[in-house]
């Protein structure tokens, strides 16, 4: 378990940016208490600094997780956010999409949102844009990225996609093993 490097922070607050904007500083310096991101076997962990100083006292080759898992760097090293970030991004998200309960299911078995799936949007959301995907409840369940802007949803056909996939939890139940 180490701190990120320069680049390697930088990789993960671009992609984070993507869908909480400015918000990341509330990431860091929360209320509650401070927390930080960690580096353990290409995973990237978000984590409190105090759980974080307790960890030190354990071999590396014994850690197997601190904290939670919000991504992992690829060989190639591009920075992937896994499903479990969801729940820390969601209260901070620029754009949100909710989806009808009849697009739910083939949303979370992977498949693109369909504009009939699609219930409401923020406004002037711009096309490529990362949002978070919620449940008519509220309830957020994936993000991904739009694939057109607010306007654009408003003409588009039914069988149109307006949202990309890109993690959900049906994702979280399917590779429940690689996450961790």
């Amino acid at each position: 378990m180490r701190p990120l490097t320069e680049e390697e922070t930088q990789s993960v607050f671009e992609k984070l940016a993507k869908y909480i904007g400015d918000n990341i500083k509330l990431l860091i310096d929360r209320p509650d208490r401070n927390y930080c991101f960690r580096l353990h076997d290409d995973r990237v962990y978000y984590v409190s600094e105090e759980i974080m100083r307790k960890a030190t006292n354990i071999a590396r080759e014994n850690l197997i997780s601190i904290g939670t898992c919000i991504g992992k760097f690829t060989k190639t090293r591009k920075f992937r956010l896994h499903i479990t970030a969801l729940d820390f991004m969601a209260p901070y998200a620029k754009s949100k999409i909710w989806m009808k309960p009849a697009g739910e299911q083939s949303f979370l078995y992977g498949n693109h949102l369909l504009k009939s799936g699609l219930g409401r949007i923020t406004e002037n959301t711009p096309q490529y844009q990362g949002v978070i995907v919620y449940s008519m409840n509220d309830l957020p369940l994936v993000f991904g990225a739009t694939s057109r802007s607010t306007q654009d949803c408003r003409q588009a056909n039914p069988t149109d996609i307006v949202c990309f996939h890109q993690a959900g939890f049906g994702e979280y139940l399917r590779s429940e093993d690689t996450l961790t």
